[in-house]
């Protein structure tokens, strides 16, 4: 049962609430960079999520400030914690500042301000400044303008330090307790279905990076977000006809050669294909080739799960774009029967791609109603040229403001989606407005030498490893 100290029952303008785990070293500035706040008119609700430091002893040297309600827990995790802020706040809007991050002093004012002046408005975020362990500064980070910049919302805003009109969130049923991770993005996805959203191009708090960020968790996080895209696409998905191409080169191509290498006691190509096969948002598995080889190893072992269409040897050749194959596909009596919604190739250099990763980003085409989209890893490794003077670093990253739209992205894994329309109209895979799909790292490695191989087999061997563990 959580541990009420005290009960705030008037109504506020801003609830904070921080919520917190171990993070005793951090609290006291949180919490003190909301008190000394230049708006005046609000509440903190400290939620202790059952830490096992010296946390308790700190937030109860708060106990008896006016503004403060403090809740001492059981570990639930943070979308209860986040509901149960939702339920005991006064607050007109409200907004987490999780334990390890602080304010601008400015900062309630200036997004309240946002909220007040437009009635439409469900929420707001800043910019924020990127810290290191000791809270001291190394950088800005600046989103794009969502006013004037934006069109596709594929971006989500940062879970903490995002002001929300409650009654809004309230109407949205809260936070899904079924997510047992989330960093924003299920509360932004609602959001932006039926709501207006905004951001505020000021940085107006600290975000600490250390080694306990949940951020850090990618694979549990990129789950948890395919999970959600899942459950919130809301258009029927009977109607998508998604048709998944594998092109293969002849026989003396490297991708060839590829096609029938040992991964495990699985080629490439199978596990391509066998991942294609369990994917819930695919409905056809074309293999495209010129050699017999793979038409007799396709159609021997898979049978009728999986299409083949024969590739002119031309469409195959190397430095060859894929254009023409899929024409030559689409043209097929067989795929003009089917008529495929949308058409996503496939790459068999990726055998870690698997098929919630697929699904993933046929959901996500969708869900943001992009034209196409692609697998990617941001990278946020420096990247230099050389002109003639010596080396100068790209987009100048080595500035202390980054800006959202200079960030690097790696088109890696793979994966390419284009709904069947825009692709007949543009003779393009990536086209329109183009979404993206963060994959794991895993999934990004691809095979081009020797030593991918040899990493790969070794990945591989773990993997099996684990699963009979």
């Amino acid at each position: 049962m959580s541990d009420v100290v005290k009960v705030i029952d008037h109504e506020v303008l801003v609830t904070v609430y921080i919520t917190n785990y171990n993070y005793g070293k951090y609290i006291s500035q949180a919490v003190e960079s909301v008190l000394q706040q230049t708006l005046d008119d609000f509440e903190i609700i400290i939620i202790d999520d059952g830490s096992t430091d010296n946390s308790r002893e700190l937030i109860e040297a708060y106990a008896d400030n006016p503004k403060i309600k403090v809740i001492f827990q059981k570990n639930k995790g943070l979308n209860v914690t986040n509901n149960i802020a939702l339920r005991v706040s006064n607050g007109k809007y409200i907004m987490r500042l999780d334990a390890d991050d602080f304010l601008d002093h400015n900062a309630l004012l200036v997004m309240s301000n946002a909220l007040e002046r437009d009635d439409e408005l469900g929420l707001v975020f800043p910019d924020y400044y990127i810290t290191d362990e000791n809270g001291t500064p190394e950088s800005i980070h600046k989103r794009h303008d969502f006013d004037k910049e934006v069109s596709l919302l594929d971006q989500a805003a940062h879970g903490a330090c995002t002001m929300i009109r409650t009654s809004f969130l309230k109407e949205l049923g809260g936070y899904n307790e079924d997510y047992s991770c989330q960093d924003g993005y299920e509360l932004w996805v609602k959001f932006t279905a039926q709501h207006k959203v905004s951001n505020i191009n000021t940085p107006l708090f600290y975000y600490r990076q250390h080694g306990n960020n949940l951020t850090k968790n990618e694979n549990r996080i990129l789950t948890t977000r395919a999970t959600i895209n899942k459950d919130y696409l809301k258009e029927d998905k009977a109607k998508y006809n998604t048709v998944a191409v594998i092109p293969v080169r002849d026989a003396n191509a490297v991708n060839n050669k590829l096609a029938f290498t040992l991964l495990d006691d699985k080629t490439f190509l199978e596990h391509k294909i066998d991942q294609a096969l369990l994917a819930e948002n695919i409905k056809q598995v074309v293999v495209s080739s010129p050699d017999e080889k793979v038409k007799q190893f396709v159609q021997q072992k898979y049978q009728d799960k999986v299409f083949f269409v024969s590739r002119p040897t031309e469409q195959a050749r190397l430095n060859v774009g894929l254009v023409g194959t899929v024409n030559h596909i689409l043209t097929h009596k067989h795929m003009e029967a089917f008529n495929p919604s949308a058409i996503a190739v496939l790459s068999i250099e990726f055998p870690f791609v698997d098929a919630l990763t697929l699904d993933n980003a046929i959901n996500t085409l969708y869900l943001f109603d992009s034209d196409s989209l692609i697998s990617v890893r941001p990278d946020t490794h420096l990247f230099f040229q050389h002109h003639g003077h010596g080396m100068q670093a790209i987009l100048n990253q080595d500035k202390f403001t980054k800006l959202e739209r200079e960030a690097l992205f790696k088109y890696t894994g793979g994966i390419s989606v284009t709904k069947s329309e825009i692709f007949k109209k543009e003779q393009q895979f990536i086209c329109g407005k183009v979404g993206h799909v963060v994959i794991d790292q895993q999934a990004s490695l691809g095979i081009f030498s020797e030593y991918d191989l040899k990493l790969a087999r070794l990945l591989a061997q773990d993997n099996q490893s684990q699963h009979k563990s």
